[in-house]
């Protein structure tokens, strides 16, 4: 982010539009794929408008589940981009 500093003022402002609505995306396909991945492997018996009490705990096991995996990636994703970067610069201080 340090370079969209260097941009002038009006990059920046579009910049950072088209970073929140990235944001946003991917928000939205994160929040579809756990839904559609909890409902396929919990719900299996439409008898009633309301989820059984299994399903309903299954429902959210799963997505606990699925959030905290989501968060393990992007923490570790971060952490590795953080060494490549550490890596990168080492290599252009020797």
């Amino acid at each position: 982010m340090e370079g969209v500093q260097n941009l002038p003022p009006h990059q920046q402002g579009e910049f950072m539009k088209s970073l929140e609505q990235m944001q946003i995306k991917d928000s939205l396909i994160m929040y579809n794929t756990l839904t559609e991945r909890c409902f396929a492997t919990c719900v299996s018996s439409f008898r009633s408008k309301s989820l059984d009490k299994h399903e309903s705990s299954c429902v959210e096991n799963c997505t606990e589940r699925y959030i905290k995996m989501t968060q393990r990636v992007g923490l570790r994703f971060a952490e590795d981009q953080a060494m490549r970067q550490k890596r990168a610069a080492d290599a252009a201080g020797k």
